[in-house]
């Protein structure tokens, strides 16, 4: 069976399960790269009252969409591509649908600081293109970009303060120097997806790594701090997985915290079962295709109980208690069951 089958096959036994199986498995972590991973970026609850978590249905135990983005063109000639409206228009849904935006460093770790009764969802772009970032003549973000559309979005919502990761290759955005530094100074994380974007199931142990490595020391150049997140090419692992996570070439190592997948279904809460090696993303697109963005959205608002729901204080992990089992021992610390 090909690689593609095996996905279809995984991703519709999970849809099948959706609805029957109760849902398992973050405050914006600042520049790129910055931050440490599990409790120790745990953030500070904020002084205003938190609601009781029975009150708003918090579940921190749900399901956490993770869309994954690419090209933007007013003719998009891939499944992967989209136009800037339609865009646009899933911003307004993600809005409408109370969900909240937060980088991938910061799902990871745990450190989900949005506003009571809503939810998380994290915006990710592959491939580091101009249609993601690109810069007008006064040194401001085109507004026909992904990046200038996510400010006019800020300036006309500021309670949905968009973020996302940028999986970026070496030369990014048109080799512009000003893009990854502008980047972080506002708040968007920088996550590494390899030099060359290689398809790492082809390269030796020695190539993988020095995608990987090399990919990392040109980030760290133009924004200090560690890279704490990747996105495979393609979607596809190298022959010896662990390699994806971390590994050193000529100098340079790298120890990811995540790695992202290409398909094709929503991500386990980060208190629950989930594989910090292998998190599911789901694609939007400007075509509709099975198990979509649109499919999942619609899904989760259908189930609403198995989507993850904030109880607003990031201090503890709430969820009802008959999903106390679904909890990772090692965040027990936190839990607060209802």
């Amino acid at each position: 069976m090909t690689k593609n089958a095996v996905n279809v096959v995984r991703v519709m036994l999970s849809a099948l399960t959706f609805a029957a199986v109760a849902a398992c498995g973050s405050a914006p972590s600042g520049p790129a790269g910055t931050g440490q991973a599990g409790k120790e970026a745990a953030v500070t609850p904020s002084a205003a009252p938190v609601p009781d978590p029975a009150a708003v249905g918090a579940n921190e135990l749900g399901l956490v969409p993770v869309l994954m983005y690419h090209q933007f063109s007013q003719t998009p000639v891939s499944e992967y591509d989209q136009t800037l409206e339609k865009f646009r228009a899933e911003l307004d849904r993600l809005y409408r649908e109370r969900y909240r935006p937060i980088t991938a460093a910061a799902y990871i770790s745990g450190a989900i600081d949005i506003p009571a009764g809503t939810h998380p969802v994290l915006l990710t772009f592959d491939d580091s293109t101009l249609s993601q970032l690109a810069f007008t003549d006064d040194g401001r973000p085109a507004p026909d970009t992904a990046i200038g559309i996510l400010e006019e979005f800020r300036a006309q919502h500021p309670d949905f303060a968009p973020t996302a990761t940028f999986y970026v290759n070496d030369h990014p955005f048109g080799a512009d120097a000003r893009a990854l530094p502008w980047l972080a100074a506002h708040g968007y994380e920088i996550g590494a997806h390899t030099a060359t974007h290689a398809n790492l199931a082809q390269l030796d142990a020695d190539g993988v790594q020095q995608e990987l490595a090399e990919n990392v020391a040109a980030i760290s150049a133009a924004v200090p701090g560690r890279v704490r997140t990747m996105a495979l090419p393609l979607g596809i692992s190298p022959s010896e997985r662990a390699l994806a996570r971390a590994g050193a070439w000529d100098g340079t190592s790298y120890a990811f915290d995540a790695v992202m997948l290409v398909g094709a279904e929503p991500a386990p809460s980060p208190y629950g079962r989930l594989d910090p090696a292998a998190v599911p993303r789901i694609r939007s697109g400007n075509t509709a295709v099975d198990f979509d963005s649109t499919y999942w959205l619609d899904r989760m608002a259908a189930n609403p109980d198995q989507r993850y729901t904030s109880d607003g204080n990031p201090a503890k992990v709430s969820f009802p208690r008959q999903l106390a089992e679904e909890l990772t021992p090692s965040w027990s610390d936190r839990a607060a069951a209802y």
